[in-house]
């Protein structure tokens, strides 16, 4: 079961490799390259909402780009098998994240969030969401009416998603995210600040010049590659879709309080206010 309260880094690395967020994760090793290859291979549907041109046309490259930054095994000999992220790796970029949220707080910034993995991330986000509208901030309200050709976009729990007969959608799509900010546009609205999403929807938006951070699997380069260019501000890496979402209760705790998300920082920031 997952850990209660705001775990330390060391007791959160343990639960991500207990809970397979991260270490020994279920993505199989064939998988992770057959997924570089495509995408060296200018697969779009591996772009994840990104122009890479022909900057990533080796697969060697890719693959040490992904060891380099999820901890994927760095050996190209390394064909079949377990494959790994590194939960260090993990606790790094949410500390990365963290800052960046910190700032956004300050600046009661606009901020949207997203998700093609609402089985599994739908709620990270969402809390996420909660805490900076209770820090001050703008959680960008999306225009109705918006469609792509998988479905139609819209809002759950502060969270953008696609919908589609009736269900909420995974999708490695950009497209849902360049429906929205064509839409914000189009409304005369300002477009967020931050764009805090996972899989196309963050691609998309850094593509288009919006801060971005966002979760990536290890058989999602694009992300990996996108920050490494800078085009992605964060990319945390780690399985997006465990066995429960409820094991990801102890991640975003750490991720709210090092980002002074927390109630206790509210009330701290509040009383600071009056005096």
């Amino acid at each position: 079961m997952p850990i209660p309260g705001t775990p330390s880094r060391a007791d959160l690395v343990d639960h991500l490799v207990r809970t397979r967020i991260a270490g020994d994760v279920a993505t199989p090793r064939e998988n992770n390259l057959s997924h570089y290859r495509k995408l060296a291979n200018g697969d779009r549907n591996y772009w994840l909402g990104l122009e890479l041109g022909d900057r990533w046309t080796d697969e060697q490259d890719v693959l040490a780009v992904m060891a380099e930054r999820c901890g994927v095994n760095d050996d190209p000999e390394y064909r079949y098998g377990q494959d790994t992220i590194d939960p260090d790796l993990t606790v790094d970029a949410l500390e990365r994240m963290a800052g960046r949220l910190r700032k956004a707080a300050a600046g009661k910034q606009r901020v949207l969030f997203a998700t093609g993995h609402p089985g599994g991330l739908l709620d990270v986000h969402r809390a996420t969401a909660a805490a900076l509208r209770s820090a001050g901030c703008e959680i960008v309200v999306i225009p109705d009416g918006l469609s792509t050709d998988e479905g139609y976009v819209f809002q759950f729990a502060d969270v953008a998603v696609l919908e589609h007969g009736a269900t909420l959608w995974h999708t490695h799509s950009g497209e849902p995210m360049r429906a929205i900010l064509k839409g914000l546009e189009s409304a005369g609205r300002p477009l967020p600040d931050l764009v805090v999403a996972d899989h196309g929807w963050a691609g998309c938006a850094g593509q288009l010049g919006v801060d971005s951070m966002g979760y990536a699997d290890c058989n999602d380069p694009a992300l990996f590659l996108a920050e490494s260019e800078g085009t992605v501000q964060v990319t945390v890496p780690m399985d997006d879709h465990v066995t429960s979402p409820r094991f990801y209760d102890p991640m975003t705790a750490y991720l709210l309080d090092a980002a002074g998300l927390t109630d206790a920082d509210a009330d701290a920031n509040a009383e600071s206010e009056t005096d």
